[in-house]
């Protein structure tokens, strides 16, 4: 099995924020939501919702499918890893 290690949504926004020459307020605008939400997706302090996939796709970025198959790949990878952590046995000696 290959593991793969997704990046959040708010990246691949974030580029394409740059590549627009957007700012935040003008995207969190054009999406209908608040500066912050997208400030918070941005940074990867939330994930995409369903609301916003479909603002997403409202102004052709993409379809909302696509994002929440982005988002969804990241939780589950996110998931995965935080599982390994808490299952794998301890590093350090007992005493």
């Amino acid at each position: 099995m290959t593991k793969r290690n997704p990046v959040h949504p708010g990246e691949i926004l974030k580029d394409s924020l740059s590549e627009v020459r957007w700012t935040t307020r003008e995207f969190a605008d054009k999406l209908g939501v608040s500066r912050n939400t997208v400030s918070r997706l941005l940074n990867g302090r939330c994930g995409i919702s369903p609301n916003v996939a479909l603002a997403l796709e409202s102004i052709g970025w993409s379809n909302a499918d696509y994002w929440m198959r982005l988002q969804s790949s990241y939780n589950l990878a996110t998931a995965r890893r935080a599982l390994a952590v808490k299952s794998s046995p301890s590093l350090s000696p007992t005493g």
